[in-house]
Formats: C-alpha cells, structure tokens, sequence
C-alpha cells in the first residue's frame, strides 16, 4: 500500500480517514442498489471484469483489510499463498462470488464493509497493521478503501450509466496519490525523479488542497476529480482538465497510478464522451 505520507503542504481533510470511508461506503450502497440483477452481467470498462466483479473485488478488499486489522497471521499467510502472483490471486478469488445472487452479493459487500471499519476504528490511531507493502497506519488502510471505492464505483458508474458524482473525501485519494507519486515509475521499471513536485488541485467544493514546496519546478494543476480519476486510471489525461508545468510534470501525467504494480491497459481518448 503506502509509503510514508509526505507531511509539508497538507490540506486540511473534510473529514478523518475513517469517517470519510464509513460516509463513501454508504454512499456506494446507494449506487448499487440501483444495479437490478440482470445488470449485474452488464461488461464494465474493466476488460474482463462485470458490474459483479466489481463488487465482488470490493467485497475480497475489504475482507482483507478486516484480516490485516483483526488476525496479522492470516494476513500474512495470505500474502504467503499470493506470492509471485498476487493480481491473479486477487482474480481468482472472484470466483468465490460468481454464483452469488443480487441480494447475496450486495449483502456480503454491506457485511464486509461495516466489519473492516468497525476493526479499524477499534484500533489505536498508531499502531500499525500489516499490509501489502508492509506495516502501515489504519488510517492510510481506511485510505486505500477510499482509493478502491473510487475507482471501482467509477466503473459501475460507467457501465451502468448511473452518476456517482465525487465528495470532498476524494482528498484522501489525492493526498495518498501524491504520497505515492513513484508507483507509476517503478511499476514500468524507470527510475523515478529526484526533484518534488508540486500539487495544486481544487476539490468538489471549491477548496484548494496544496502539497509540496511551493517554488517546485515541476507542478500539476487542475480538478481533484480529474486528477483521482487519472491516477486510477479511469480516465485517459487527454479528457481531464489538469494541467503539468515542466517535462517531467507531462511525462509523470502520462503514467500516474495510485496502486503498485501492473499498471493494465488504463482507458482511451474519448472512450467516455457518450456519457456527456
């Protein structure tokens, strides 16, 4: 998951780490109780993967995070199983809920969802936990959920052609994303650059979330939306409204990911223009 949190420059939260995953939770059961049964096959921008699988990817993360909250053993043994393969792993496991109902599956995901944040809020702010990339805070795992529920309730959103409009709880996304900045380096095997960046980014309602030395060189600017749906990749740059000031701010919005590892095939120029 998540390196250290860079500290300088940053923006005051809307709401805690754990508050904003119970509100975005709740707020993706009201976008998939709008997803009726025969939807649930509908193909989603994902290749490969249906509207279930996407709540079903959500259902196995979350069930993850509880594990690493409440039994670090099992989560490491997990981790051991996953070794070498953990993206197929990860797949593999969807196949757990491929004969799950409507009903079923939006029921395990309420299950999963209200247990990891009951065992997360049940543990003191600083004691780490383990996770994918080692022991880190609850609160960033609370902000990977975020991250996750972005991402793949933006894919519902687009399959289905439903709106799934952002809160101010996306600055948590941003701030772990700029946190992260190198993933979308190392996972393509270049070396990333010494030099910090500057963020400047303006949330749903209007704020200014600042991060980075102010006389940086190389800036990114624009809609927090737009650069939460770039580092997910659910969104081509060529369709955002962000902006890079020096080469290797351009060259940085061309591979940005907020995830470690296989980047996949990302989205394309236009591919979401239907949607207006």
């Amino acid at each position: 998951m998540t390196d250290s949190p860079n500290t300088e420059h940053r923006p005051p939260h809307p709401a805690p780490a754990l508050d904003a995953l119970a509100e975005e939770c709740a707020r993706l059961d009201a976008l998939v109780a709008q997803v009726e049964a025969g939807q649930l096959a509908t193909d989603s921008p994902a290749p490969g993967w249906t509207v279930a699988d996407q709540i079903a990817h959500l259902v196995f993360v979350f069930g993850l995070a509880r594990v690493a909250a409440t039994d670090a053993n099992a989560f490491h043994g997990f981790i051991e199983r996953a070794a070498g393969n953990f993206n197929g792993a990860v797949n593999a496991a969807l196949a757990d809920y491929a004969d799950d109902s409507r009903e079923t599956l939006i029921a395990r995901w309420r299950e999963a969802w209200r247990a990891t944040h009951t065992a997360l809020a049940a543990l003191p702010p600083e004691r780490p936990v383990p996770w994918l990339t080692g022991p880190t805070l609850p609160a960033d795992v609370a902000r990977v959920g975020v991250l996750e529920l972005f991402g793949h309730g933006q894919d519902i959103a687009d399959a289905l052609r439903l709106r799934h409009r952002p809160t101010d709880h996306i600055v948590h996304v941003t701030r772990f994303a700029q946190a992260n900045r190198d993933f979308g380096y190392q996972a393509r095997g270049l070396t990333p650059p010494s030099e910090p960046f500057r963020f400047e980014l303006t949330g749903p309602s209007g704020a200014l979330w600042e991060y980075g030395p102010a006389d940086a060189k190389e800036r990114i600017t624009g809609s927090a939306y737009d650069f939460c749906l770039l580092v997910t990749r659910r969104r081509h740059r060529a369709d955002l409204e962000l902006n890079a000031s020096g080469a290797e701010a351009d060259r940085y919005l061309d591979l940005a990911q907020a995830y470690r590892g296989n980047p996949g095939p990302g989205r394309t120029p236009g591919q979401f223009a239907h949607l207006g």
